[in-house]
């Protein structure tokens, strides 16, 4: 994170803008597929639209 912040709320107010969030936080990963293949060649792994007949 940057040592300047010129905003004119505070980091942990930008973080958890309310009360309840500080407690029920959820920080994902986040990870690329492949590098940028995988982000520009996208592919689907769903069952043929046949089988849902």
């Amino acid at each position: 994170m940057a040592d300047d912040w010129e905003r004119p709320y505070s980091r942990e107010q930008a973080a958890f803008p309310a009360p309840w969030i500080k407690e029920n936080k959820f920080w994902p990963f986040v990870g690329r597929v492949d590098n940028v293949y995988g982000d520009r060649n996208l592919f689907c792994a769903c069952i043929p639209i046949e089988e849902y007949a």
